[in-house]
C-alpha cells in the first residue's frame, strides 16, 4: 500500500486531521455524502450522519441520479447511503478526538474540507457453471477530513 497524503494543508494550530484509506464503501456515495457535509460544524455533521444512517434525512445526490426518486426536503434526487454514513462517523469522531488532544474544542470545529477519492479495487472471481469465472472486484475509497476552529 502506497503512502497517501493530505491534499490540502491546513494551519496546524487550528485544525485537526483523519484520513480512512482503502474503505470498503462505494465511490459514488461516499463523493455525494463529502459534498452534502463540506462545511458544516461538527455537531451538525454528526447529527446529520446518525439521522442518515437511522434512514430519517436522505443525501441529495447531483450527479449520480439517473432514475433515483425524489425526497423529502430541498432536494430533487437522493438515497440513504447507510454504509457509508458510518464510515464518516467514525471518521468525523476520529478527527473530533485528535483536536482534543490538540487542545481545541470540538465544538466550535466545522469540516473545512473533506474529499472522497478512489482507492485500488481488489480482484476477485466468482465461480460460474460449466468452469467458467466471472471477475468480482471490491472497490475502496480514501478519505480525508480536516475540521478547523471556527472563528
Amino acid at each position: 500500500m502506497a503512502r497517501i497524503k493530505y491534499s490540502t494543508e491546513l494551519e496546524p494550530e487550528t485544525s485537526s486531521k483523519s484520513m480512512g484509506s482503502e474503505l470498503h464503501i462505494s465511490p459514488k456515495k461516499s463523493r455525494e455524502l463529502c459534498k452534502a457535509l463540506k462545511g458544516m460544524r461538527s455537531t451538525v455533521a454528526r447529527k446529520y450522519l446518525e439521522d442518515v444512517i437511522e434512514m430519517k434525512r436522505a443525501v441529495p445526490f447531483r450527479k449520480h441520479n439517473d432514475s433515483l426518486g425524489h425526497k423529502k426536503g430541498p432536494m430533487a434526487a437522493g438515497r440513504y447511503p447507510v454504509k457509508v454514513a458510518q464510515e464518516m462517523l467514525k471518521l468525523l469522531t476520529n478527527a473530533e478526538s485528535n483536536a482534543e488532544y490538540k487542545g481545541l474544542e470540538p465544538a466550535r470545529m466545522h469540516i473545512a474540507h473533506i474529499s472522497a477519492k478512489r482507492g485500488r479495487v481488489i480482484h476477485g472471481m466468482r465461480p460460474r457453471a460449466r468452469g467458467r469465472a466471472s471477475p468480482k472486484n471490491t472497490e475502496t475509497v480514501n478519505i480525508e477530513m480536516i475540521l478547523s476552529e471556527v472563528r
